[in-house]
């Protein structure tokens, strides 16, 4: 397996522009770190692009996966046909930073529209698009999140109706926390289907604040080991399937990123021996 580090830790400070995505990438090198996971919304155009390869060619570094923020949840064919249009214009930008994986969501719930509607619509979407990604040799990895694609049932279900070798699973193991669903469970329940490892830990509060979980429960981003996700365990299982892929650490916890992420990458290290 494959120590990554997702950009979104540090969107805090890149949001605020106190960052770049090359110090990021710099951070990551300083800490032992041979793999990025890089945010479209943090990239600005081929510049960009050419700035991050010359970098990362120096560095022996590698872009793990490249991230979008895509919904497939609307009524609207125009609506819809942009953002089919936005994903495969994103597979082009993958493999200019030399990732053939690229990490996409399903949608959010909107009013008026239900679960089953929602469903088909992402179904469609996905299989628009899949030709394309199969013909780029792009392996699009879908992330549980949120009340459509949050359970790994409803992650297994539109992989399988897509029945496309192009889309496989993101399983951010935190993630399943908020939807109330065992995290070591639900990895072995999509393990065949797994393209992609978001690790991120979350502890669940005594008080109201912080991430709200299906169940009415709130939870807080903290260190990975830390929390309530069995992340050892869940590492442990993916050795011995044999996963050899990438673990890409989310951290989104308090305090400085920084030194929050470091301690993830210190954890992930230890595990990974």
């Amino acid at each position: 397996m494959k120590l990554s580090v997702s950009a979104w830790c540090l969107q805090e400070k890149l949001f605020k522009n106190e960052i770049t995505l090359l110090d990021f990438i710099n951070y990551c090198h300083e800490n032992g770190v041979r793999y990025v996971e890089l945010l479209d919304c943090f990239l600005d155009g081929d510049r960009d692009i050419d700035k991050i390869n010359k970098l990362l060619d120096k560095l022996d570094m590698e872009v793990s996966a490249y991230s979008i923020g895509n919904d497939f949840v609307l009524t609207d064919r125009d609506e819809r046909k942009e953002q089919v249009d936005y994903m495969k214009e994103s597979m082009d930008t993958a493999l200019k930073l030399g990732t053939r994986l690229l990490r996409v969501f399903s949608g959010n719930q909107k009013e008026g529209i239900s679960f089953e509607e929602a469903e088909n619509l992402i179904v469609e979407c996905f299989q628009e698009v899949a030709p394309v990604a199969e013909e780029k040799g792009i392996t699009m990895v879908l992330e549980n999140h949120g009340l459509l694609a949050g359970k790994s049932s409803q992650v297994k279900g539109i992989i399988d109706r897509v029945g496309s070798k192009a889309l496989k699973s993101n399983a951010d193991v935190g993630n399943f926390i908020l939807v109330n669903e065992n995290s070591l469970e639900a990895v072995k329940k999509l393990k065949d289907k797994i393209g992609f490892i978001h690790l991120k830990d979350f502890k669940k509060l005594d008080v109201e604040e912080g991430y709200v979980a299906l169940d009415g429960s709130f939870y807080q981003g903290i260190v990975l080991g830390k929390g309530d996700v069995p992340i050892a365990e869940i590492i442990k299982y993916l050795k011995e399937y044999g996963y050899q892929g990438y673990l890409s650490i989310e951290y989104e916890g308090s305090g400085d990123p920084a030194v929050g992420t470091a301690e993830c990458i210190e954890y992930t290290k230890h595990a990974l021996e």
